[in-house]
């Protein structure tokens, strides 16, 4: 790779901006990389790069000069498969929409176009981004740069290989039960779920539904603070959008850290067996806040009920905005959809208001919680990578899980919060395979959790890990 794939987000925003390099050589640069990586880890399967160029030479043209602060001057970006980008291939990793080419661009691809971001790329995604490995009928599967026999993390695995691997410098992703830290952790990269409603979503067929957001993912927290600035925002179509953070920016906020009291850390919430070599790293790694000056003790709130909830919840939400779909294209549908689907078809409303309840009580459970900590972190994902032919992890230490997403409880225990929640690198396995540490902060708390995620990333020192050349197998990692 070039010297331009190496810049980060920032310095490539920097540079684009005082006019020292063009959007058009930075589409270049990012060509120029997926042409080289692409045939090994198949995270960008579909291109749009004269639509990038087209664009790029319009922006180039337009000669004003009070551009908003969150500009970013043409700088290429992916955007994942479930996102609709106007006339260009969008699939949603289903045979279904195999030749979709849709005629407008959702929200939060046209705030980010509207704010200097160019797409280059359409990021792989697992069909309808159910389930936390990124293989689909249409495109195959995406392996991972630190092994490419390994699962890369879904749903947003696409972008998150993608900028491991230095394609472009940002993508988009989104997480309904963890879909955009568990990549992130897989990745040794960055990924943060926002509060509901910070990006705007849609346009959609259910556009209430609160537990699935979009964020942003890079390879570093100031990175992720850069993307959220030009994320965010309301929009009159997503009727619980809400307004980007007030006063100064996202970016601001990571600049002028403030330093946490005290940090709650949890191995398994209680809840789930956790890999003996994952957790441990996890909790070495609070040291990090530890010698800062920040007290950790061993708290959470109370996620008891997490697996019973999200699942009833998530069946809720399949059977309402697909069940047309199970019954016009059953035989196209991946059997784990069709099981969410049908799951949420045989709910009765006694379940739903018995998980609504549930949800409640864990929610003054961890308002309660924050009153005395101002994070609680945990491991990401229950173990490292493992074999990404693998669809779903059954089985951790003896403990049998009930189906294709019971595995994410680490992620998904937090999506029922509400909370804003990161995955920061924070070491890797003897193996050399990433490990993430999820921090979690109060509702609407963006601005002070990139804070001290990027003084945690600071003390770990792992961010300039990536980009990388994808390696055929793991292998151990000198982090000094």
């Amino acid at each position: 790779m070039n010297e331009l794939n190496k810049l980060s987000a920032r310095d490539a925003v920097r540079k684009l901006r005082s006019g020292e390099v063009s959007p058009l050589e930075m589409i270049d640069a990012a060509a120029a990389r997926i042409e080289e990586v692409e045939p090994a880890v198949n995270a960008l399967p579909t291109l749009c790069l004269d639509r990038a160029r087209d664009k790029a030479k319009a922006l180039m043209a337009d000669k004003t000069s009070d551009r908003d602060a969150n500009f970013l001057g043409g700088l290429p970006i992916a955007v994942k498969d479930l996102n609709n980008v106007e006339g260009v291939r969008t699939t949603f990793g289903s045979p279904i929409f195999s030749d979709n080419v849709p005629g407008f661009s959702d929200y939060m691809v046209q705030q980010l176009e509207k704010n200097g971001a160019i797409v280059v790329a359409k990021a792989n995604t697992p069909e309808f981004g159910a389930g936390a490995n990124t293989f689909n009928e249409v495109f195959g599967r995406t392996c991972s740069p630190w092994g490419l026999k390994k699962n890369p993390g879904g749903s947003s695995g696409g972008s998150a290989v993608a900028l491991a691997s230095g394609e472009v410098w940002l993508a988009t992703g989104s997480d309904l039960g963890g879909s955009l830290r568990i990549p992130a952790s897989y990745c040794s990269i960055v990924g943060l779920r926002p509060t509901p409603g910070r990006v705007a979503s849609g346009p959609s067929p259910l556009p209430f539904a609160a537990m699935g957001v979009e964020g942003p993912m890079a390879r570093n927290v100031g990175d992720v603070a850069l993307m959220l600035d030009a994320q965010s925002g309301p929009n009159i179509g997503d009727p619980i959008s809400i307004p980007a953070a007030v006063p100064g920016s996202y970016l601001q906020a990571v600049d002028n850290p403030a330093m946490p009291k005290r940090i709650g850390y949890s191995r398994d919430f209680g809840i789930v067996p956790v890999d003996d070599e994952t957790a441990t790293i996890c909790a070495d790694s609070m040291r990090h806040f530890s010698d800062m000056g920040v007290a950790v003790d061993d708290a959470c709130p109370d996620l008891g009920t997490s697996f019973e909830t999200f699942e009833v919840l998530r069946a809720a939400l399949f059977s309402a905005g697909k069940e047309p779909m199970l019954k016009q294209y059953r035989d196209q549908l991946k059997p784990e959809v069709i099981w969410n689907i049908e799951r949420g078809l045989e709910l009765k409303a006694a379940d739903i208001g018995k998980a609504e309840r549930e949800r409640a009580a864990m929610y003054a459970s961890a308002t309660a919680f924050f009153e005395t900590h101002d994070f609680f972190a945990s491991p990401c994902v229950v173990t490292a990578p493992f074999d990404g032919e693998i669809r779903y992890l059954e089985e951790i230490n003896g403990h049998k899980f009930g189906n294709y997403i019971d595995w994410l409880v680490m992620t998904f225990a937090v999506t029922l919060l509400g909370c804003p929640a990161i995955s920061v690198p924070c070491g890797f396995t003897s193996e050399g395979l990433p490990v993430g540490l999820q921090i979690v902060g109060p509702p609407h708390s963006e601005a002070r959790l990139l804070a001290a995620s990027k003084l945690f990333e600071d003390a770990a020192g792992l961010s300039k890990l990536v980009p990388m050349d994808p390696k055929q197998t793991a292998s151990p990692v000198q982090t000094g």
